[in-house]
């Protein structure tokens, strides 16, 4: 039994397809939006994924060298943020620049090394959508 839906845009007039030459097809409009919402999503989700990626390696590095122990995870943060705090302003903004640059370069190295699994998994649900509606 197949599950039938209708969507706000099911429901949107498509346009009107204009004569076209005999060798043009007219535009599918309703698969071009189906299409670009699949891109969109998959790369929010890609996005996002590799951000929560970068952002947690850190946390789970530190929990393994402090031994899975919160009171010396935290203890290590309080003794970096004491440093930080009475470090000289020229010290303060080149830790925080270096910090800025380690992430980009964490996440952009990241994303590349993901890159072509996403695209081949995009790929894949791209060409399921044609070939269930064909």
């Amino acid at each position: 039994m197949t599950l039938e839906t209708t969507t706000l845009v099911d429901r949107v007039p498509l346009p009107t397809p204009k004569r076209t030459r005999a060798n043009r097809q007219p535009i599918n409009w309703l698969a071009l939006f189906q299409g670009t919402c699949l891109v969109l999503i998959e790369a929010a989700g890609f996005a996002a994924s590799t951000l929560l990626l970068v952002l947690g390696t850190p946390l789970f590095v530190f929990l393994l060298i402090a031994g899975w122990d919160l009171g010396s995870l935290f203890a290590q943060l309080g003794n970096l943020a004491d440093h930080y705090r009475t470090a000289e302003p020229l010290a303060r903004h080149f830790f925080a620049q270096d910090l800025q640059i380690a992430f980009l370069i964490a996440a952009g190295g990241l994303a590349l090394l993901r890159l072509p699994a996403f695209l081949r998994r995009l790929d894949r649900r791209l060409n399921e959508g044609n070939n269930a509606h064909a």
